[in-house]
């Protein structure tokens, strides 16, 4: 307890060291205090701070510690780091960093900068990183792993351990072993575990087992989703012609997930995800993830205006309908965003699929009306004992309807995205909860006009 206790109180004077004005001394006080705190903290630390501030943390760092916190970092915020480090220390980290890691540096990283570190890697490791440089962004061959140990079928057992042995330390993971034929064309895998176990006569070819792999042009997000689905440790990445160009491990799609999974969050709750922590977050960055759909929604939200003022004369004539619709444009956002959200998520993780339209339609229809008839009722009864029956009637009614067509737009809207191409996301909450508003103003002043009568 009190080594803990000693870690926390340095982590806070290192905080405070970094925050503070810096000279000769401050750098060395930063050097004694980063000796007493925890790794862990180390790497918050340097998330949180701004790229000057973790520049200078990274100077006092041993290589081995700076290469580990580095890699934890988004890539986005390794790019503004490497611009306050020194060339020395760049070449370090970026020689220690694995060819997948170091491409996706390299895309955020100017074109001048990122050719002059990859002038400075050795003939091997540039071959590897640019191999993964060459694919799109959104494909999972650029988040793989080139560093893949493959094993012939036609070798025996014994000659595949001493391979394993002789490479232990170069491949991402060995735990399990992709299986190839002539022309390094994907045969399958064998786990590490069998081929301990294995006679060292057998052939490899008589251990071999299909396993699941996936092309190197494979949408990132759709590798990654099936790759958790079947809980696997690691996937073979093949090419078109089915050659072994890769695999992909756990820590890869971790990240991939994590970072798809920030930026629905971000999308369906209207602002643009942050590409580094939030606290080492300039206003200006934290006002550019906003901005933008502060005002599509501000002007989408001129159609449920102009709705109002088309049903103006039906305000006029019973002004308790305007007390209601706060209520009902709540209930039909919130009712649309809940459809969606669940929707979205059946699509990422493969549950749902365009072709499904149909199915989710009528799903989402009969769940919105057991919904609109449960707060239907209730509004029927408190608005009836309240207002009048008739003006109970109408709120019933249009809770229903409301709640009906709001399930039913949110569970179609994100299937409508995954078919043209866009972010589920995008069509999620935002636009859904503007299209309830002003869908459900006209289905309540129909219904009003219909039960009271209204010209």
């Amino acid at each position: 307890m009190a080594d803990t206790t000693e870690g926390t109180e340095a982590a806070d004077r290192l905080e405070s060291a970094l925050t503070g004005r810096i000279d000769p001394g401050t750098l060395d006080e930063i050097a004694g205090l980063a000796r007493l705190v925890p790794r862990a903290e180390i790497a918050r630390l340097v998330h949180t701070s701004t790229p000057l501030q973790s520049a200078m943390l990274f100077r006092v760092l041993t290589k081995e510690e700076a290469l580990d916190v580095f890699e934890d970092l988004p890539p986005a915020y390794q790019a503004e780091l490497i611009g306050n480090l020194r060339e020395p220390e760049v070449a370090d980290i970026v020689e220690g960093l694995d060819p997948d890691d170091r491409a996706e540096l390299f895309g955020e990283l100017p074109a001048s900068v990122a050719s002059r570190l990859m002038k400075g890697l050795t003939p091997d490791e540039r071959s590897m990183t640019s191999a993964v440089l060459g694919y799109p962004k959104s494909a999972i061959g650029r988040y793989m792993s080139p560093e893949v140990l493959g094993i012939h079928e036609d070798w025996t057992a014994a000659q595949a351990m001493e391979v394993v042995r002789a490479r232990i330390d170069g491949p991402e993971t060995v735990y399990l072993l992709p299986v190839v034929g002539p022309g390094r064309v994907l045969r399958g895998v064998v786990s590490l575990r069998n081929l301990l176990a294995a006679d060292e006569d057998t052939i490899i070819a008589d251990m071999v087992r299909d396993s699941l792999s996936t092309h190197a042009l494979t949408d990132r997000e759709e590798a990654s989703r099936e790759f958790l689905s079947h809980r696997l440790i690691a996937m073979p990445v093949t090419d078109q012609e089915e050659r072994l160009v890769g695999i992909l491990t756990m820590d890869d799609v971790l990240d991939i997930v994590d970072e798809e999974d920030a930026e629905d969050l971000a999308r369906g709750s209207g602002t643009e995800p942050l590409d580094r922590s939030y606290l080492s977050s300039t206003i200006i960055r934290l006002v550019k993830s906003r901005i933008v759909w502060l005002l599509v929604l501000a002007v989408s939200a001129i159609l449920t205006v102009q709705v109002l003022e088309v049903y103006e004369d039906r305000l006029d004539q019973v002004v308790v309908l305007a007390l209601f619709i706060p209520l009902l444009t709540g209930t039909g956002g919130n009712t649309g965003n809940q459809a969606a959200t669940t929707v979205t998520r059946a699509l990422a993780v493969g549950e749902v699929r365009v072709r499904d339209l149909g199915r989710v339609i009528w799903r989402e229809l009969r769940v919105g009306a057991v919904l609109g008839s449960v707060l239907g009722t209730l509004g029927f009864i408190i608005a009836g004992l309240v207002y009048g029956w008739a003006i109970g009637l109408v709120i019933g009614l249009t809770l229903l309807s409301v709640c009906m067509m709001a399930a039913t737009v949110g569970g179609l809207m994100p299937i409508i995205a995954k078919k043209v191409g866009a972010d589920p996301a995008v069509f999620s909450n935002p636009f859904i909860s503007t299209f309830c508003d002003a869908t459900g103003l006209i289905i309540y002043f129909t219904i009003a006009t219909t039960v009271l009568g209204l010209s």
